[in-house]
C-alpha cells in the first residue's frame, strides 16, 4: 500500500530528531488543547498534569521529548487555531493568558493544517482521497525533516458503516492514508478507522504499529475501576445504567443515534469483559449545547450482597473532556512513535489503558496499567 519511496521513515534519529503528530480533526477541541498544552508544558508554563509518560515510570524509555513534537493535520473546518484556542479560553477549557503565550506555536501548527474531506460536492473517489491525504502527510514529514509521523484521529464520532456500504467511512480513508504514507496510527475515537479486514491486513503488511480505539477519559475510566471491585468482592451486579450530558462538537455528533451506538459499544464492552455478563441498563447520551466542552456523567449501579440484600452505588463524574483527552493523546503519540522507532508492528494491546475498546488485553484499569508499565520496560530494553 506504500507509494512513497521514503515512507518507511527513519527507524532511528539523533538527539535533535523531531517527531510529527498529524491530527485528523486538527482544529477540534482535543487537538487544539493538545497543541497549546504541549507548548505550555515545554515552556515550563504549566506542569504535565495528566500525562502518564511524564511520570518516573517512563524515565529512560526513549520517548520523543515534548519539545521535539511538530503538529499538523487535516480538518474540514477553517477556523484558525489561535481563534479556536480563544474560544476554548472563553469556555474555561484553556487558562486565561495561555493563548497569547503560545500564539506562535498555534500559528505554526495552523500553517500545517490541510483541508480534509470528503466535503459536500466532493467528486473524488476513495482511492483519490486516500492518495491526496497521504500526499499531505508525506509533504508534512519532508517539509519539517521529521524522523517519523504518527497519525492520530481525534475527529468527531461517525456512525458505523452499513454492512453493504460501498465506500469507506472518512475515518478509514484517513487511516488508509496513514498506512500509505508509512505512518503509525492511533484511533482515539469510536469510529471505524483501521477496523476493516482490508486495512487491518494492510497495516500488518506494512509492519506499522497502531493503537485504538476510543479514548477512555471519564465515565468508562471509572467503570474500569469499579467493575473489577465488584468481581473481586464477589458482589453480583444486576444493572448498570448511565447518562451522559455533553455539548460541543461531541454532543452534536452523538445526537445522531447511530454515532451514539458506536460510542456506547466501548462503554458496554468494559462491563461485559470484566463482569462476565452484560448487566441490565444502558447509557443515554444527551446533547446539551450550553455545556460546551464540559460533561456530566451519572452511573446507577444495582448489585446484590450477602443473602440477596439489594444495594445501590451511584457516581457523578463532571469534567472537561478536552482537558482529560489532550494529555492522553500526547502520551499515545509519543508511545506509538517510540514503538515504531523500536521496530514494533501491529496492534499494541499494552496501550489498552488508554482505550474503551482496545485491540486486546484486560479490561480492568489496574491490569491495564500493569501491562502499560511492562510496555515501558519493553521500550527501555529496545534502546
Amino acid at each position: 500500500m506504500n507509494n512513497d519511496g521514503n515512507a518507511s521513515q527513519a527507524r532511528t534519529g539523533g538527539p535533535t530528531a523531531r517527531t510529527g503528530v498529524w491530527f485528523v480533526g486538527a482544529r477540534g477541541s482535543v487537538a487544539t488543547t493538545a497543541v497549546a498544552g504541549c507548548a505550555a508544558v515545554t515552556a515550563g508554563l504549566h506542569p504535565p498534569t495528566g500525562m502518564v509518560t511524564e511520570t518516573p515510570a517512563f524515565d529512560g524509555t526513549g520517548l520523543p521529548p515534548l519539545s521535539s513534537l511538530v503538529f499538523g493535520g487535516h480538518d474540514t473546518a477553517d477556523c484558525p487555531l489561535p481563534k479556536r484556542a480563544e474560544h476554548l479560553t472563553g469556555a474555561g477549557v484553556l487558562p486565561h493568558g495561555l493563548t497569547s503565550a503560545v500564539h506562535a506555536e498555534l500559528q505554526a501548527t495552523d500553517r500545517e493544517i490541510r483541508t480534509g474531506g470528503p466535503l459536500p460536492g466532493d467528486l473524488r473517489g476513495d482511492e483519490e482521497l486516500i492518495t491526496d491525504f497521504a500526499a499531505d502527510i508525506t509533504a508534512f514529514r519532508r517539509r519539517n525533516d521529521l524522523a517519523r509521523v504518527v497519525v492520530v484521529n481525534v475527529s468527531s464520532t461517525e456512525p458505523l458503516p452499513a454492512p453493504d456500504a460501498v465506500r469507506l467511512p472518512p475515518s478509514s480513508l484517513y487511516a488508509a492514508a496513514a498506512l500509505r504514507a508509512g505512518c503509525p496510527y492511533v484511533n482515539f475515537t469510536p469510529s471505524t478507522g483501521l477496523r476493516t479486514p482490508a486495512l487491518t491486513q494492510a497495516a500488518a503488511a506494512e509492519g506499522l504499529p497502531h493503537a485504538g480505539r476510543d479514548g477512555k477519559t471519564g465515565q468508562t475510566l471509572l467503570r474500569a475501576v469499579l467493575a473489577p471491585m465488584f468481581v473481586q468482592r464477589a458482589l453480583e451486579v444486576r444493572a448498570w445504567s448511565g447518562t451522559n450530558l455533553l455539548g460541543g462538537g461531541d454532543g452534536a455528533a452523538l445526537a445522531d443515534p447511530a454515532a451514539a451506538a458506536a460510542k456506547n459499544a466501548g462503554k458496554e464492552r468494559v462491563l461485559a469483559d470484566t463482569l462476565g455478563h452484560t448487566p441490565q441498563g444502558e447509557v443515554h447520551i444527551d446533547d446539551v449545547p450550553a455545556l460546551g466542552d464540559w460533561k456530566t456523567a451519572w452511573d446507577h449501579i444495582a448489585f446484590d450482597g450477602f443473602l440477596g440484600s439489594r444495594m445501590i452505588l451511584q457516581t457523578i463524574w463532571q469534567g472537561c473532556d478536552s482537558a482529560l483527552a489532550a494529555p492522553l493523546v500526547l502520551d499515545l503519540a509519543r508511545l506509538v512513535a517510540r514503538a515504531h522507532e523500536a521496530g514494533l508492528s501491529g496492534p499494541l494491546p499494552e496501550l489498552g489503558f488508554y482505550f474503551k475498546d482496545p485491540d486486546a488485553g484486560p479490561s480492568g484499569l489496574s491490569e491495564q496499567f500493569t501491562a502499560l508499565l511492562s510496555f515501558a520496560d519493553r521500550l527501555r530494553e529496545a534502546k
